[in-house]
């Protein structure tokens, strides 16, 4: 299905997976509206509705790794692993199955639920997916849930993933539709939304977010929340991402967004998208203790749980486990 038709199917159609709610239709006026609140007024109006929704002590966490590293074909422009760009990310074979297995164990001893396995690939060869599927069953045979993150899917690969328990798919639209081709040359947004439906049909969850402070404006941020709400139904986990900016990159030397209009887009992705969870993801490290609260009270209710996302830092583990605690919130 091709993003119009999605847009359009998204429009008319009822979300019998919902609780059989009709489908709202987010305009990117309308999401720019929230954006464009007093900031005490979006954060309170967020917080309410996630309190309609969600524990709002809670939080579900989640760790990443990265099962093949480097040699990217794409020229993602904020991507450390496009192997066209100098780096420092030098590329690397596919894990072995064991050898993830043992970094998902820890994960569990450390108190994650889901395991979320990320190879940098423009997308899988089934022959590339073979062993993949290996480490989904294995994982899932821990009693966590599984995650992958392999680029766009051909025909027929979601099924095969879906046979083998995979839970979430990710696969992120980055970015507004008009900022997109500013930031990515190598494929289209509409090559990402004809894997999402892939996943979708397949029936597998859909994890899809984006990056802002990539050069985007407000308005920009607002169309790319109204993309992911629109969706039929929205993604079941939404992780927004402030971007790391890597030396070597296009990006490298864009300044950081502020803090507050990050905080602003998590409050609009929770008042547009209610029952999805909403991750603080990439930036976090950076992120102060007192932001990732206010980011909590806004309505996120997901962190990526470890020290590392792929290739960049992320909060130590016992920083989060004392974070969590001075909050008093819980972990599911």
């Amino acid at each position: 299905m091709s993003l119009s038709a999605t847009a359009e199917k998204s429009a008319t159609a009822t979300d019998t997976s919902r609780d059989a709610a009709p489908a709202r239709r987010w305009s990117t006026a309308e999401v720019q509206a929230l954006f464009d609140l007093p900031f005490m007024e979006l954060v309170f109006r967020a917080a309410q509705v996630h309190r309609e929704h969600f524990d709002p002590n809670a939080v579900q966490r989640s760790t990443l790794l990265s099962i093949k590293t480097g040699g990217c074909s794409e020229d993602c422009g904020y991507c450390s692993q496009a192997k066209r760009y100098q780096t420092g990310v030098e590329s690397e074979e596919l894990m072995k199955v064991a050898e993830v297995v043992e970094k998902a164990k820890l994960a569990k001893a450390n108190g994650a639920s889901r395991f979320c396995m990320g190879a940098a690939w423009r997308g899988p060869k089934d022959r590339d997916l073979e062993p993949v599927i290996e480490m989904v069953k294995q994982v899932k045979a821990l009693g966590l849930e599984t995650c992958v993150t392999l680029g766009m899917l051909r025909e027929g690969q979601a099924e095969k993933l879906k046979d083998a328990g995979l839970d979430y798919y990710n696969h992120n639209i980055d970015t507004a539709p008009e900022f997109y081709g500013k930031v990515i040359g190598t494929h289209s947004q509409a090559d990402r939304f004809d894997t999402i439906d892939k996943v979708r049909d397949a029936g597998i969850n859909v994890c899809s977010g984006g990056i802002v402070g990539m050069g985007e404006s407000r308005r920009g941020r607002a169309a790319m929340i109204a993309q992911l709400a629109n969706m039929e139904p929205p993604p079941e986990s939404v992780p927004i991402n402030s971007l790391v900016a890597v030396e070597g990159t296009p990006l490298a030397d864009q300044p950081k967004i502020d803090p507050f209009e990050f905080i602003r887009t998590i409050a609009a992705a929770r008042i547009t998208m209610p029952k999805s969870y909403v991750r603080l993801s990439a930036g976090r490290r950076e992120m102060t203790d007192e932001g990732q609260a206010l980011a909590f009270m806004a309505g996120a209710n997901s962190i990526f749980y470890g020290d590392k996302l792929l290739t960049t830092g992320n909060p130590d583990v016992e920083g989060d486990r004392m974070l969590l605690e001075r909050l008093g919130m819980k972990s599911v």
